[in-house]
């Protein structure tokens, strides 16, 4: 029986964040309220794609169309939102054996192929997956270009002691020496959410890189995300704000998004190790089994990450472009 890959309406809609909860691949970013406000926020025209076997979901991958200067472009997720994660997401194959969960798979990915083809004729497209997308062959066969990326990811399955104990000799003493009096960590809220998109956006532009997330984006991801949830972490001493941290949390993970930045406050406080900490001991609370530190391809800053004693984590940046090289980079750079 033949994949049937369609744009989900109606009941596929309701049924669409059941999917994403489902799929080992589904992610804050899947799910239908978030994929709106991306749209929203990348002047975007959002396509859900979902196929079914029978009457069997086996797939979800919303994929978003931008058109720039007569240009059409598909994405997943849009670009300048800085969305760790998205692009397709499986359902009902866990069971089945290699060769017969590989060709649905595959029928699944050529059905969305076909569609993207047939309704957008992209010029351009690019996909970053969840890190438990582990099959690039599907993009590859259907002329991507696939590059791995990393991420480090925290096992969160073992007791408090224990994972402290793994961290490195220097992790362990900022966290146990941390006079508690001498700073409050709190998960806020609205205001607290601006606080760490101020000095994010401000440290990346002191070293000249352009910081483009809208304040207004992450607001309603906020506000409009039903089952996951975006805790901004923030560090105060004396009352006032020093540095924050905004994590994503959804299902079993909870991920390293925006912060964790550089402070400029002069204070004798280790302030990320103690944010990265209050995060993971929460998660440890909620039962969680990842914390996602959310990027391991940037050589100075994974020094910091690597004292976690964290997994290495592959995920894939997916590319798709019918012109030659120099031209799909300046088309990129022009809709990012």
């Amino acid at each position: 029986m033949s994949i049937d890959v369609r744009v989900a309406t109606g009941d596929d809609l309701d049924q669409w964040n059941g999917y994403v909860e489902r799929s080992p691949q589904g992610r804050l970013g899947h799910e239908l309220e978030a994929l709106r406000v991306q749209a929203d926020h990348a002047d975007a025209t959002l396509h859900p794609l979902v196929g079914f076997k029978g009457q069997e979901p086996v797939g979800i991958f919303p994929v978003f169309e931008i058109t720039k200067r007569v240009v059409t472009t598909a994405f997943s997720p849009p670009p300048g939102l800085r969305v760790p994660y998205l692009g397709p997401a499986f359902l009902n194959m866990g069971k089945l054996k290699q060769r017969k969960r590989e060709r649905r798979r595959q029928r699944f990915m050529d059905g969305c192929f076909e569609w993207i083809e047939s309704e957008l004729n992209p010029k351009y497209g690019h996909v970053r997956t969840a890190t438990t997308f582990d099959d690039a062959r599907p993009f590859q066969w259907n002329e991507y270009d696939a590059t791995p990326a990393y991420t480090y990811a925290v096992d969160l399955e073992r007791d408090e002691d224990a994972l402290l104990m793994s961290f490195s000799s220097d992790a362990r003493s900022n966290v146990r020496n941390a006079d508690d009096d001498a700073y409050e960590i709190d998960v806020g809220g609205r205001e607290e959410i601006r606080l760490i998109h101020e000095q994010v956006r401000n440290r990346y532009e002191s070293q000249g890189i352009d910081f483009d997330v809208p304040l207004a984006f992450v607001l309603d991801l906020a506000e409009r995300s039903p089952n996951g949830h975006v805790r901004p972490y923030t560090l105060r001493v004396d009352g006032e704000f020093v540095g924050g941290i905004l994590a994503l949390e959804y299902g079993d993970a909870v991920g390293r998004w925006l912060g964790g930045v550089r402070t400029d406050a002069d204070v004798d406080v280790p302030t990320n190790d103690l944010l990265d900490w209050a995060i993971m001991r929460d998660g440890l609370e909620h039962g969680l089994g990842t914390y996602d530190l959310v990027g391991a391809d940037t050589r100075r800053i994974n020094r910091y990450k690597a004292k976690f004693n964290p997994e290495l984590r592959t995920y894939y940046s997916l590319e798709y472009g019918s012109w030659g090289v120099r031209q799909v980079a300046s088309l990129y750079d022009s809709v990012k």
